[in-house]
């Protein structure tokens, strides 16, 4: 099993490098609105991998994995999210991948992530209030039912995600295509790790923070550790995997290079490797604070989530890319 989740996550990498969809300069670009290939690879993803996996359980190959609406999770965490997303260019998952590319700024994200793991972990009993009522598992399926109506609608949304993602290339100035295929791969990646005699289980990545944090802190005798510890473990396997595929396809293709500062941060924020650092640390405690406030990230609920149709994971995507956007706005600032 150890052996099938690293070429799972070693997939996963390479999917993200074939597109460049790990790079801070270009979740960074998002921010500012100057890159939109994430966005596209995301919505081409949902749109194809919610057909995908849909019928692949209603089929009875696999099973539904839907976060619950935790309201203030949700809108609170998503917003968190996207302040520490803008700041640090990187996602949960694409910080191995960026990583294993010889990234140090993407070493001290994780490094800021794994801290915030471990103080969302002591925080948690404190702030379950702020989090909000839970509405429940709740999805396109569960309102409506396995029904022609059902299958109709789905086909709809499927649809309208991928007429997005076009949509969405008209406003973009980088007209390389490599996303359509980037979001392709991952909708079918999505469903294969779905299926039941695979891992029955969702892509994610944020889990593994917390996880390895309290691990290593010795911090496990409370109930976040215990609840979260077999997600956690299986998202460091995978999450290995994107890593090597970070070393050895940016081997293979000559361009490993150790390096702290990239073109959008010289541009905006200036050439000082300790401001950087800094930055990125901060950018990844945030971003894992939000993350676990939320109960996933990019790779749990946008996209995993978002396949199944999931309102938590929906609703999620929107608070991000606000908090996302306003903080690109916000923080990079031409010198």
């Amino acid at each position: 099993m150890i052996t099938t989740i690293l070429i799972l996550g070693f997939l996963f990498g390479a999917i993200l490098q074939y597109a460049k969809l790990n790079k801070y300069n270009v979740i960074s670009g998002l921010a500012l609105r100057e890159n939109f290939a994430v966005a596209k690879a995301i919505a081409i993803a949902i749109g194809v991998g919610a057909i995908l996996i849909n019928i692949e359980i209603a089929t009875g190959l696999a099973s539904y994995h839907v976060k619950p609406f935790v309201v203030g999770g949700i809108v609170l965490g998503g917003l968190i999210f996207g302040v520490g997303m803008a700041i640090l260019g990187y996602c949960p998952g694409t910080l191995a991948v960026s990583l294993g590319e010889g990234s140090i700024d993407a070493l001290i994200g994780i490094i800021g992530g794994l801290l915030g793991g471990v103080v969302y972990t002591l925080l948690l009993p404190f702030i379950k209030p702020v989090l909000g009522a839970n509405l429940g598992a709740l999805s396109l399926n569960s309102v409506m039912g396995t029904n022609t109506l059902f299958f109709i609608s789905l086909f709809i949304v499927g649809l309208v995600f991928i007429v997005a993602s076009f949509w969405l290339q008209r406003f973009d100035k980088n007209k390389d295509r490599k996303w359509i295929y980037s979001g392709i791969a991952l909708a079918i990646l999505n469903a294969i790790v779905f299926a039941s005699n695979i891992t029955n289980r969702p892509i994610g990545a944020s889990t593994a923070f917390p996880y390895f944090g309290d691990l290593i802190t010795n911090f496990i005798d409370n109930d976040y550790f215990n609840k979260i510890k077999t997600p956690g473990n299986w998202e460091i396997i995978f999450l290995s995997g994107a890593f090597i595929a970070g070393i050895v396809i940016s081997l293979i293709r000559k361009d490993f290079k150790l390096s702290i500062l990239h073109t959008n941060w010289i541009k905006y924020k200036g050439k000082s490797k300790i401001n950087r650092a800094i930055w990125a640390f901060i950018g990844g405690f945030i971003l894992i604070i939000g993350a676990r406030m939320a109960g996933g990230c990019t790779s749990g609920h946008i996209l995993s989530g978002g396949m199944q149709l999931a309102f938590s994971s929906l609703v999620f995507s929107v608070f991000v890319f606000i908090g996302l956007l306003i903080t690109g706005k916000i923080f990079y600032k031409k010198n």
